[in-house]
């Protein structure tokens, strides 16, 4: 044992235990992850999303991702606090902005990750919720979506790491705002639709089953939402906008 002692407190040998620890804790923390981000219910969110299907296109998966990222960050605070004790490294400022900005770096990829799965999801959800409008301009809001949520992302990101955001605020200001006047210009026929499905969803001039006439198109009314109204008859299916029966008018037949 006294042959030992000298070596045992050896910097090198010191900082040598402390990696060879924080890998074997790095490896275990990021196996706990995976299984509780597993039992959670993460996999069967992110199904579908583009960030998951780019995950697997490369032989791994979301969960994976940020499992890995937990023991990678592990590995880091590992390997420098190696080199702090072997003293490879006799800087105590350098070492205080790497152990600042670390945990700073960690938080900033993290939330790179969730914004883009929240992003991906938030693009599907709006375009499942928008798929039955049959209007030109619906085509779009899901990417203004997808983008607005990156863009916030990004914000957030950039923030941890130290980086100046003001500008980059007052920029999402005035997108928002942008996004606001060209929103109200370029669908007004969408507001407008919508508007029109809330008073006929209210009054109820025409319901399931009735024979109606909405301009050229005649037949039997299939679905009314807040966007369109569904007419079919014998061989055809008419998606009407909700503006065009104020539009042209409703006809409703009486046997």
């Amino acid at each position: 044992m006294v042959a030992w002692q000298p070596l045992l407190n050896e910097p090198a040998v010191i900082a040598a235990a402390v990696l060879a620890l924080g890998l074997v804790v790095g490896y275990l923390v990021g196996r706990l992850n995976e299984e509780l981000l597993s039992a959670s219910g993460v996999p069967e969110a992110v199904e579908g999303t583009p960030f998951e299907r780019t995950a697997q296109s490369i032989g791994t998966s979301t969960v994976e991702i940020v499992a890995r990222l937990s023991s990678w960050f592990i590995y880091g605070i590992a390997v420098l606090t190696a080199i702090h004790i072997a003293q490879l490294l006799d800087t105590d400022a350098f070492w205080l902005r790497v152990t600042e900005f670390v945990p700073q770096l960690f938080i900033a990829v993290l939330v790179l990750i969730l914004g883009f799965i929240v992003a991906d999801k938030s693009e599907l959800i709006v375009s499942e919720y928008l798929r039955g409008v049959k209007l030109p301009e619906v085509s779009v809001i899901p990417k203004v979506v997808k983008y607005s949520v990156l863009y916030v992302t990004f914000i957030i990101a950039l923030g941890q790491v130290g980086v100046h955001v003001l500008a980059l605020l007052i920029l999402l200001t005035v997108y928002a705002v942008g996004i606001v006047i060209v929103g109200t210009v370029a669908f007004k026929d969408f507001l407008v639709s919508s508007a029109a499905g809330i008073y006929l969803l209210l009054n109820q001039p025409y319901g399931i089953g009735d024979e109606v006439r909405i301009g050229d198109q005649t037949g039997i009314v299939q679905e009314v939402d807040l966007f369109v109204t569904k007419i079919e008859d014998d061989s055809e299916e008419y998606i009407v906008p909700n503006r065009k029966v104020f539009e042209d008018g409703i006809v409703r037949m009486r046997d």
